[in-house]
C-alpha cells in the first residue's frame, strides 16, 4: 500500500501548463489526418455566420418599411410596403433556416472529426504506454495511470466536441458582428470599444486563476483514482487488519483535496457566466442610452448643440440603426459570453492535454542492441552478432552468466553488489533468502527490465545489452508468484506465451503443467472465459494456467518466481512433476521460499542484502551448517 505522503505528492508541484498554446496547438495537430473534414467545416462556418450575419442586418430594412407604414396614414402605398415587408421577412426564414442546416452539419463534421483525433490520440497514448520501462508502472499507481484515459481524455473529447466547435462559430460571428457594427455607426462601436476592453480583461483575470484551479483538480482526481484503485484490489487485506478507519481517513484528505480543488475551478467557471451575463445587460444599457442621447435623426443633439462650430448631427442615429445596431449588441455580448465560457472547458481540457503529454515525451524503453534471434533451415535458432569482420552466429543454448554484477533501484542504495554466478544449458539454478535479498532483482536484469549499473549479464557469451529486448526476452519463460490472467478464454490465456501456438500445442502445455484434468471439467472446458483476473478460478488454478502458459513458448531459459507459493501441498506435488518435465534440457531459474521445492538444483544461491553468502548443491550447503542449514531445519521443524 502506498505511504500517504507519497499518494499526496503525485499533484503538488506545477499548477498551471508551461505553454498552454504549444499544448493547445500539439492537440490541434491531430485533426491532420481529416483535415479535409476540418476545411469543410471552416467553409460551413464561414455560411453559418453569413446566415446570422446577414439575418441581423435585415432588421433595419424592416423597421424603415414599418416606420414609412405608419407615416403613409392614407395608405397609399400599403400594397408595395406590405409586399416588401413579406419579402424581407422571407429573406430573413431562409437565412435563420439555413444557419439551423449549417450548424447542424457543423456539429456532424465536428463529431467525426473529434472522434477521429480521440482514436489517434488514444492509440498513442496507449502506444507510448507499452513502450515505457517496468520502472515507470514500478512508480506510478495503476488508478494514476488509469486517470488518463479517463479523466484527461474525456476532459479533451469534450473541448474538441463542443468546445472548438462553438469557439469557432463565436469568433468567425463575431467578426460579422463587428463589420456590421462599424458600418451601421462607428460612434457607437467607439463606445462598444471600450466596454469591450473591460470585457477582455476581466476575462483575462478570471481565466489566469481558473487555469491553474483546472490543473490542480486534474491532479487531485488522478490521485484519488489511484488511491481508490489500490484499496479496490486491497480489500481483502484492509478487511484482514481492521484498516477501514485508517483508509477512510487517508480517502477524506485525498477527497477534500479533490474538493478543494474542484470547488475553487468550478466557482470560477461558474462565476464567469453571471459575470458576462451581467456585463451584457449594464452594455446593452449604457449603448441604448448613448444612443438615445444622439438623437433619434440628431435632432435632440442638433438642438442641444445650436451655436457649436461642431455640426453633432453628423452623429445622429436614424431609429432604425439603433434597433439594429442593439440587436448586434445582444448578439456580440452572447458571442462573447459563448467564448468565455468555453474558455474555462478549454483551461480544463489543455490541463488534462498537458498531462498526457507529458506522458508521451516521457522517455521510452531503450532498445539499442544490434544482436537479433535467427531461425536457420533446419529450424534450430541462433544469435546473430554483428561483428567488425562480419556476422558471427552463436547458437541459442540458453547458458546465463552474471559477472561482478552491482545494481541499484533508486542510485542510492545498492540492491546488488558483486553478483556472479554461471548457469550453463540444462541447470538449474536456485535462489533463496530472506524478503528483499535481491533474488527477484536478479531475475529482473536477466530479462532487463533493468540494466546492471556495474559489470555484465551474459546469454551465451553475449552481453545481453547488446540483444534487442523483444528476442531476449522471447527466449525466457516467466511464471511469477503474482499471477495475472486475461479476461478471455482459458485457450487464449494459455496461448497468450506463444501466439501462434496450435491448440494441440496448447493441449500438451496444459498437460505438462497437469491442467488438462481441472481445465477439461470446467463449464465450457478451454473455452471457458475468464473473468476479473480469474476470480472464478482458484488461486492454485490460475497458478496451474499461468504454468502452461510458459510452457507453451517451449523457451531455453526459464524462470520460476515462487512459481508454488500459492498452491497448497497436493496440487504442488502434480505442479512438481510437471515442472520437472517442462525444466528438461533447459536453464532454469528458480525463487522459492519453500526448500523442499530447490533440493534438486544444480547449485542454491543463498542471498543476503544483494549478495551471494552461500552457493552449493542442498547436500554440500547442509554439510556446511550455514545459514542455508538454518533455513532449512527452521523450515523443516515448521513443517
Amino acid at each position: 500500500m502506498p505511504k500517504q505522503s507519497d499518494i499526496m505528492a503525485a499533484h503538488k508541484g506545477k499548477r498551471k501548463p508551461d505553454n498552454a498554446g504549444k499544448t493547445l496547438w500539439r492537440l490541434i495537430s491531430y485533426y491532420k489526418n481529416c483535415k479535409w473534414v476540418i476545411i469543410s467545416a471552416v467553409l460551413v462556418i464561414f455560411i453559418y455566420a453569413v446566415a446570422i450575419t446577414l439575418s441581423q442586418n435585415l432588421l433595419q430594412p424592416l423597421v424603415n418599411v414599418l416606420e414609412e407604414a405608419l407615416e403613409d396614414t392614407a395608405g397609399v402605398n400599403s400594397s408595395a410596403q406590405l409586399a416588401r415587408y413579406t419579402t424581407l421577412l422571407i429573406y430573413m426564414a431562409v437565412c435563420y433556416l439555413l444557419a439551423v442546416v449549417t450548424n447542424y452539419g457543423l456539429n456532424r463534421l465536428m463529431l467525426e472529426a473529434t472522434a477521429n483525433v480521440m482514436r489517434d490520440l488514444r492509440n498513442d497514448l496507449f502506444d507510448r504506454m507499452q513502450r515505457l520501462p517496468i520502472s515507470y508502472f514500478d512508480s506510478h499507481t495503476h488508478g494514476e495511470l488509469m486517470s488518463y484515459y479517463t479523466n484527461d481524455v474525456d476532459a479533451i473529447r469534450e473541448m474538441l466536441n463542443h468546445s472548438v466547435t462553438q469557439m469557432l462559430i463565436s469568433s468567425m460571428a463575431i467578426v460579422g458582428i463587428v463589420i456590421s457594427m462599424v458600418r451601421l455607426s462607428a460612434p457607437l462601436f467607439a463606445v462598444t470599444l471600450i466596454l469591450g476592453a473591460l470585457v477582455i480583461t476581466i476575462t483575462k483575470v478570471i481565466a489566469k486563476q481558473s487555469s491553474k484551479s483546472y490543473v490542480h483538480q486534474q491532479k487531485a482526481v488522478a490521485t484519488v483514482n489511484g488511491y481508490i484503485e489500490e484499496m479496490m484490489e486491497g480489500q481483502r487485506v484492509v478487511k484482514a487488519f481492521n484498516h477501514e478507519q485508517r483508509s477512510l481517513e487517508s480517502f477524506d484528505e485525498m477527497n477534500e483535496d479533490l474538493r478543494r480543488a474542484s470547488a475553487r475551478a468550478n466557482t470560477l467557471a461558474s462565476i464567469m457566466g453571471p459575470i458576462m451575463n451581467n456585463l451584457s445587460h449594464i452594455f446593452y444599457a449604457i449603448v441604448t442610452t448613448i444612443g438615445v442621447l444622439f438623437g433619434v435623426n440628431g435632432e435632440l443633439i442638433a438642438r442641444l448643440s445650436e451655436g457649436s462650430r461642431f455640426n453633432w448631427q453628423m452623429i445622429g442615429i436614424e431609429g432604425s440603426v439603433l434597433i439594429t445596431f442593439l440587436g448586434f449588441i445582444r448578439q456580440f455580448s452572447n458571442r462573447v459570453s459563448e467564448l468565455s465560457q468555453q474558455f474555462n472547458y478549454i483551461m480544463l481540457a489543455l490541463a488534462g492535454a498537458e498531462r498526457i503529454f507529458g506522458l508521451m515525451d516521457t522517455e521510452p524503453e531503450k532498445d539499442d542492441g544490434d544482436v537479433t534471434l535467427e531461425t536457420g533451415e533446419s529450424g534450430n535458432k541462433y544469435w546473430r552478432v554483428p561483428e567488425d569482420n562480419g556476422i558471427d552466429c552463436v547458437p541459442l543454448t540458453g547458458m546465463i552468466e552474471l559477472h561482478d554484477v552491482d545494481f541499484s533501484y533508486d542510485g542510492k542504495k545498492l540492491a546488488l553488489e558483486d553478483v556472479t554466478l554461471y548457469a550453463k544449458k540444462g541447470q538449474k539454478i536456485a535462489f533463496v533468502g530472506s524478503t528483499g535479498a535481491g533474488k527477484t532483482t536478479v531475475t529482473n536484469l536477466v530479462n532487463r527490465f533493468y540494466d546492471v549499473v556495474d559489470g555484465s549479464v551474459t546469454y551465451d557469451g553475449i552481453d545481453i545489452r547488446r540483444i534487442k529486448k523483444s528476442d531476449l526476452r522471447g527466449t525466457l519463460g516467466m511464471v511469477l508468484q503474482d499471477t495475472h490472467l486475461f479476461t478471455a478464454t482459458v485457450m487464449e490465456n494459455i496461448r497468450y506465451g506463444r501466439l501462434d501456438a496450435t491448440d494441440e500445442e496448447v493441449y500438451e502445455a496444459a498437460k505438462i503443467a497437469n491442467a488438462y484434468d481441472f481445465i477439461t471439467r470446467l463449464p465450457n472446458g478451454f473455452d471457458t472465459v475468464i473473468d476479473g483476473n480469474g476470480s472464478n478460478l482458484s488461486q492454485g488454478q490460475r497458478q496451474l494456467i499461468a504454468i502452461a502458459r510458459c510452457a507453451v513458448l517451449d523457451a531455453p531459459v526459464m524462470i520460476l518466481d515462487e512459481a508454488t507459493s500459492s498452491i497448497d501441498t497436493r496440487t504442488e506435488k502434480l505442479v512438481q512433476d510437471g515442472m520437472n518435465q517442462l525444466m528438461k534440457g533447459r536453464t532454469v531459474f528458480i525463487i522459492a521460499h519453500r526448500l523442499s521445492t530447490v533440493q534438486s538444483a544444480d547449485a542454491i544461491m543463498v542471498m543476503e542484502h544483494g549478495r551471494i553468502i552461500e552457493r552449493g548443491t542442498h547436500n554440500q550447503l547442509i554439510n556446511q551448517h550455514g545459514t542455508y542449514y538454518q533455513l532449512y531445519t527452521g523450515a523443516f521443524e515448521l513443517e
